[in-house]
């Protein structure tokens, strides 16, 4: 399993975290579908896959639910489902309307595909591009997924701007 950008948490160690055990039993079953392994093969932020992105949102989303005591299983599997849809949204041609709002139906339908899904991660799949889709998330978890993902983006495309920054032998303090 690849691990969450910025987590010190070895993804690979399971028997040794019992937070990551937990977080792990939540997704097992959906992490090695061939789907979502797929999500693997398209860019989503500069050098992040769309995987990477989907566990960096996932593996967050479940942290921050349960510090909170919230539904942490529900926030894992929609975080890592959130955006499985399998083209290349800077060129793909005939959607209907602007990526930002149609590509989390396409993920809800693919997502309901693959697994069964309840009311909370049927909510987080289909509003996390909110405000782009105007209806707002139902539930904390969908908040908590919306506003994870975008930190996530932020994050994704900062650290390659470091690196790129460090490559160049540019001191930072």
């Amino acid at each position: 399993m690849h691990k969450a950008i910025g987590s010190k948490r070895d993804f690979s160690n399971l028997n040794e975290d019992e937070l990551l055990a937990e977080y792990h039993e939540c997704v097992r079953d959906i992490i090695e579908n061939e789907m979502v392994k797929k999500m693997d093969t398209f860019v989503q932020h500069c050098n992040t896959s769309r995987l990477q992105h989907s566990i960096n949102v996932s593996y967050y989303s479940f942290l921050i639910c349960f510090r909170m005591g919230w539904d942490y299983r529900s926030a894992a599997r929609a975080g890592l489902l959130h955006d499985l849809f399998l083209y290349d949204w800077r060129t793909k041609k005939g959607v209907p309307t602007h990526h930002a709002s149609w590509h989390p139906r396409v993920a809800l339908d693919n997502a309901s595909k693959i697994t069964e899904l309840n009311k909370i991660e049927k909510d987080a799949i289909r509003k996390h591009m909110w405000p782009c889709t105007l209806t707002p998330p139902r539930y904390i978890e969908s908040f908590v997924i919306t506003f994870v993902d975008k930190a996530c983006a932020v994050c994704e495309v900062a650290e390659r701007k470091y690196k790129n920054i460090r490559v160049g032998k540019v001191a930072i303090s």
